[in-house]
């Protein structure tokens, strides 16, 4: 694509987001990352991934953001670094203690964690501060971690289903581990209350398990799926209690099942979706719920693009999912005719905020956008306030 051809897709896409933006704003970072975790209502933390020194930062949003009225008065579009340090190797993982001003880190080649200190009030820097031994694995691969709000932090994490463990980070003494002798790589850890978790396979198995007891967790394999060397990423719901919590299934090859947490042998609702082949590492690829506009799902990883479904319209008969929301913004702003295709490398939804959204991709770039939904099909969680044209900046951190 010439200079001139891609100026011209640029201005057909800024044309479109007028209608389909509330807010976006475009952001690029000296290097990639994976992770994107929020620190507060307002700040979020990302990390390097690649195999040499990287960066460490926190970032406060664009205050204009976060302006219900009168956006053009609010001078802060940009993001802005409060808090940096470096790490002497990739972040792959990356979990925010909640109630601290600590973050545990994994480098996707160990088990091992890493500690860190965000710093304060008096202080912009942050610091390694320990780490935690891992269960060492037959294979060497990365730990997934979860973390929940506990009045003495704590952490759960593991590479295999048979490493889980819980472990206090104050003392280091593990608290729990995981009764099964499976060593299934895993795919992720949730909380989905302040003692059941989610220990999600990348083979399609699921054990849901109680760190009160002692007692063997509930195992549930994957569904029926065709293809060969499927792999399968998990995501649940978070809400007042376990039984509103929703569980997605989503495979290599395109299938998506929806369960209750209470019955994840059955599907209260499947579909299947369009999606690449990933030829760049499945580590990227997530899906995941969204905290405060139910029943709609972000997926991202397979392409440039991050898509967003509403599962509500789905049934027990599977069916082609339609997409309710897709943002290409990262694929618009490649340059470069030589450029290797930009993929996403992570998203994250606010917790607050119905349609804002963060994504990163592996150009570097940060987005944050607030999306409208024009598909008429749903109810509108938050009317358009002011002017109808979506605010737009672009700069670099």
């Amino acid at each position: 694509m010439d200079e001139l051809e891609f100026d011209d897709v640029l201005d057909d896409w800024f044309i479109e987001s007028l209608k389909t933006y509330r807010d976006l704003h475009v952001y690029q970072l000296e290097h990639p990352t994976q992770v994107i975790e929020w620190t507060s209502e307002k700040t979020v933390c990302v990390a390097g991934c690649s195999l040499k020194k990287n960066e460490i930062l926190e970032l406060r949003l664009p205050l204009r953001l976060f302006a219900e009225e009168n956006k053009g008065l609010c001078a802060e579009r940009d993001f802005k670094v409060v808090h940096g340090g470096f790490t002497d190797g990739p972040v792959r993982c990356l979990r925010h203690i909640p109630g601290t001003r600590c973050l545990v880190t994994n480098d996707g080649l160990s088990a091992e964690l890493q500690l860190w200190g965000l710093g304060g009030d008096d202080s912009n820097v942050i610091r390694r501060t320990g780490s935690i031994e891992g269960s060492r694995s037959v294979l060497e691969c990365g730990s997934r971690i979860a973390v929940r709000d506990s009045s003495r932090p704590q952490v759960l994490h593991g590479a295999q289903s048979s490493g889980v463990q819980l472990t206090e980070l104050s003392s280091g003494q593990m608290l729990y581990k995981l009764d099964t002798d499976a060593a299934d790589p895993l795919s992720s850890l949730q909380f989905v209350s302040d003692s059941v978790f989610l220990a999600s396979c990348c083979n399609g198995n699921i054990y849901v398990a109680d760190t009160r007891t002692s007692a063997a967790p509930q195992l549930y394999p994957p569904p029926a799926c065709s293809g060969e060397s499927v792999f399968w990423w998990t995501d649940a719901s978070s809400g007042p209690d376990l039984s509103g919590c929703k569980v997605i299934r989503l495979s290599s090859s395109g299938q998506a099942m929806v369960s209750d947490l209470r019955s994840l042998e059955g599907a209260v609702s499947q579909a299947h979706l369009d999606i690449q082949a990933c030829h760049h590492g499945l580590d990227v690829v997530r899906v995941s719920w969204a905290p405060v506009l139910d029943n709609c799902i972000a997926l991202s990883g397979f392409s440039g693009a991050v898509h967003i479904y509403d599962t509500s319209v789905w049934t027990t008969e599977l069916q082609e999912a339609q997409l309710l929301f897709e943002h290409r913004g990262h694929v618009v702003s490649l340059q470069s005719e030589d450029a290797v295709p930009v993929f996403i490398t992570s998203h994250v939804w606010h917790p607050d905020r119905p349609r804002t959204l963060l994504s990163a991709a592996s150009d570097g770039s940060v987005h944050v956008w607030d999306w409208v939904d024009q598909s008429g099909t749903r109810a509108e969680v938050n009317k358009l306030k002011g002017s109808v044209h979506p605010t737009l900046t672009c700069g670099a951190v």
